[in-house]
């Protein structure tokens, strides 16, 4: 789904994609888990900002080990 969206995401897009509701994206946006963009009043979120959120999020994204 991701690959045919452009490099930045609206808020609408994360909402479609999260399947949650705008007040949910504002507070992940506000809690800065993932980079965005503010022109006026809109948030563009970058989409490799976005995709390393659903992967650390998921669990996918490896581990760093600690010695």
């Amino acid at each position: 789904m991701l690959e045919y969206r452009e490099p930045l995401l609206t808020v609408a897009d994360v909402t479609e994609i999260l399947n949650v509701g705008r007040g949910t994206v504002y507070a992940l946006i506000k809690d800065g888990k993932f980079d965005y963009i503010r022109t006026g009043k809109s948030y563009r979120i970058p989409k490799e900002s976005f995709i390393e959120y659903i992967r650390k999020e998921s669990g996918l994204m490896p581990t760093s080990s600690k010695a």
